[in-house]
């Protein structure tokens, strides 16, 4: 099977998990990774993984399916960074979806859901490894099944819910607020790409927060 995998941002952090899925699998199956629409030469199967372009039925009609993989229990949660604003909102757990790409965002047909628990001690990182593992199972999922696989519509006695995208600035703490109060934000915050940060006496402090290992 020829698979291709836009995934806009080499800096992102589900790049690792992507190159250690495509080493599973490269013997089984032609995979290419690549970070532009303009890439896409077609094939089999294209997974969109934080992608942040919209590719375009033209786009998709090169390949047999395009799907999606979106950290929210859709219709809950359309658009941008769901399972952040959902841990800032207290969730403990998080429902991640693969679906079939539409010209509506995340508006697509869905072919399984899972559930991943996430522990409130957990920081981005851990985080990131628990919604990276299931994505993992997900394209496992799709790619074993790719010729039964039957979608699903999205629910309809669900409310359509959409997150808008996140900025800088949406990582900012209240320097006279407690720890405890904007520990889910804290959490969340990417130390690399964007910190937490707050303002004080007219000067930006970054925060990093960091696990200390028992002995």
């Amino acid at each position: 099977m020829k698979i291709t995998i836009l995934c806009s941002s080499e800096n992102h952090p589900v790049n690792k998990m992507l190159n250690d899925w495509i080493h599973r699998h490269n013997g089984q199956h032609d995979i290419q990774l690549v970070r532009s629409r303009s890439d896409l030469s077609g094939g089999d199967l294209l997974f969109l993984i934080s992608c942040s372009e919209i590719i375009s039925i033209s786009e998709r009609g090169l390949f047999k399916k395009t799907l999606v993989i979106h950290a929210s229990d859709l219709p809950q949660g359309r658009g941008w960074s769901p399972y952040i604003w959902e841990i800032i909102d207290g969730a403990t757990s998080i429902t991640v979806s693969l679906l079939e790409a539409e010209d509506s965002v995340d508006s697509g047909d869905i072919l399984k859901k899972c559930r991943v628990a996430i522990p409130i001690h957990t920081l981005y990182d851990e985080i990131n490894d628990l919604l990276f593992a299931a994505e993992a199972e997900l394209m496992d999922y799709a790619v074993d099944n790719f010729f039964t696989i039957q979608p699903q519509k999205q629910s309809t006695g669900m409310e359509v819910t959409y997150y808008p995208r996140r900025n800088a600035d949406d990582s900012e703490l209240d320097p006279y607020q407690s720890i405890i109060s904007q520990f889910e934000l804290i959490r969340v915050c990417d130390p690399m790409r964007f910190p937490a940060f707050f303002t004080l006496h007219g000067h930006k402090y970054k925060l990093t927060l960091e696990k200390i290992k028992d002995e």
